[in-house]
């Protein structure tokens, strides 16, 4: 008789793996960008506002009716 010796070496998580592995590369690249500008120094803007508005006054309301004593 002849016995079946083939050898099965679990290579089927090989693939897993590496995809796993892609996608921990994908994420640190993205943290990096994130959380360190992307490498990218931008340009310093100085930013000089000057706002001048109107004065605003509430309407004139009108005077209260006088009290009627009888």
């Amino acid at each position: 008789m002849a016995e079946n010796t083939a050898n099965s070496s679990g290579g089927g998580n090989a693939g897993l793996a590496f995809i796993v592995g892609g996608l921990l590369v994908v994420v640190a690249v993205i943290a990096w960008f994130v959380f360190a500008g992307g490498g990218m120094n931008p340009a310093k803007k100085e930013v000089n506002v000057d706002v001048n508005l109107p004065k605003v006054e509430a309407p004139k309301l009108p005077d209260a009716p006088s009290p009627q004593t009888n």
